[in-house]
C-alpha cells in the first residue's frame, strides 16, 4: 500500500473478527430473507457506513473520549441494548404470528421505504455497538504508533468494514440464491425464531457487560 505503513498482521486479525458472526450478520440475513438481495444490499451497506464512521471517530480521537465519558458511552450501549431488544421482539413475533404479507405490496412507495428502512437497520445495529469502539481502541495502538499520521490510522479503521462489507455481500448473495427454499413458512418462521434467540442473546450480552 504505497504511502501507509500498513500492518498486514492487523488485516488477517480483521479478517477473523469479521468472519465471527455477530448482531450485524443477524440482522443482514434476517433482512435479506425478507426482501431479497436489494434489501439485504442495502442493509449490508447501513452497516458498513455506520462502521465507517466508528473509524473516522477513532481516527480523529473521539473515540476515546466517547469510552471515558462514561454516561455518553453508557447512552450508547443502552441504546444498542434496546434495539437489540426490539429487533429480537419483532423476530419472536413474526416466528409465532407466521404472517408474512410482505409479497402483496404496491412496488413504488414500498421498495423506497424498505431501502431506506434497511440501510437504517443496519446503521443502527453497528453504530449502536460500542463494543466496536473499545475493540479500535484495545487492538490499533497496538499495530500504529500512536505519533503515526492520520491516514495511516484511518487506514486500519476502515479495514473492518472493507472487509466486512465483501463478506455481508457474499451473505446476501448466497442467501439471495436460496431464498426461494428459505421463504417456505415453516423454514422462515423457524429462523426468524433461531435469529430472534440471537440477538436477544447479543442484547443481554451487552447489557451485562461492564
Amino acid at each position: 500500500m504505497p504511502g501507509v505503513d500498513y500492518s498486514w498482521s492487523f488485516l488477517l486479525i480483521s479478517f477473523l473478527l469479521v468472519l465471527t458472526p455477530g448482531a450485524d450478520f443477524a440482522v443482514i440475513v434476517r433482512n435479506t430473507l425478507s426482501g431479497g438481495r436489494r434489501y439485504g444490499t442495502v442493509t449490508t451497506l447501513g452497516v458498513s457506513a455506520a462502521a465507517a464512521v466508528q473509524g473516522v471517530l477513532v481516527t480523529a480521537g473521539i473515540a476515546g473520549l466517547i469510552v471515558r465519558v462514561q454516561p455518553l458511552f453508557g447512552a450508547i450501549k443502552w441504546a444498542g441494548v434496546a434495539y437489540l431488544a426490539w429487533m429480537a421482539f419483532s423476530l419472536f413475533r413474526g416466528a409465532v404470528r407466521g404472517d408474512y404479507g410482505d409479497e402483496g405490496h404496491p412496488a413504488g412507495t414500498a421498495r423506497r421505504r424498505s431501502s431506506a428502512t434497511a440501510f437504517r437497520q443496519g446503521f443502527v445495529c453497528n453504530i449502536t455497538n460500542p463494543k466496536v469502539l473499545v475493540f479500535y481502541l484495545s487492538l490499533l495502538p497496538q499495530f500504529v504508533s500512536r505519533d503515526a499520521p492520520w491516514p495511516v490510522w484511518l487506514v486500519h479503521a476502515w479495514t473492518a468494514p472493507a472487509l466486512g462489507t465483501a463478506w455481508f455481500l457474499g451473505i446476501v448473495f448466497f442467501v439471495g440464491a436460496a431464498r426461494a427454499w428459505l421463504r417456505r413458512r415453516v423454514v422462515r418462521r423457524a429462523l426468524d425464531a433461531v435469529a430472534g434467540f440471537v440477538l436477544a442473546g447479543f442484547c443481554v450480552r451487552l447489557a451485562t457487560e461492564s
